[in-house]
């Protein structure tokens, strides 16, 4: 995974995910994404899963108005979000609190990545501030 940085759109898997957004016409892409990092008969979280999972999260704090780092990387989600302007369903969100759940938890390889490096607590802060853009 190419990533240079601890936002949701600094790696190369969160900007191919972006990319494959731009081809739905509603949230049923979103919600499959953050479905996938939540397989009850799943050993482990993928890496890749959690971070598409994490940019799925940030259509739907974008969606609320609640927009983190607006940049080149994100330009595509933005166009996306001003496309398809509308309010994200309680269960989406409730869904998206538990895929930040997942990706945060024991069984994340994504954590554990980001738990080698010196820049974990930066990173664990940049997930809960997307989770406080998610729920507010």
């Amino acid at each position: 995974m190419g990533t240079w940085g601890v936002d949701t759109f600094e790696n190369d898997s969160a900007c191919d995910w972006s990319y494959d957004l731009e081809k739905a016409n509603d949230l049923a892409f979103v919600e499959s994404t953050l479905r996938a990092v939540l397989d009850p008969e799943a050993e482990f979280v993928d890496a890749d899963a959690a971070v598409c999972a994490l940019a799925a999260c940030e259509v739907i704090a974008r969606l609320k108005g609640n927009f983190g780092a607006r940049d080149g990387y994100t330009q595509t989600v933005d166009e996306w979000v001003g496309a398809h302007a509308q309010a994200p369903p309680p269960a989406l969100i409730d869904l998206a609190n538990r895929a930040i759940d997942a990706v945060l938890g024991d069984t994340s390889e994504l954590r554990d990545l980001w738990t080698e490096t010196e820049l974990t607590n930066d990173w664990l802060q940049a997930v809960e501030a997307l989770r406080r853009r998610v729920t507010e």
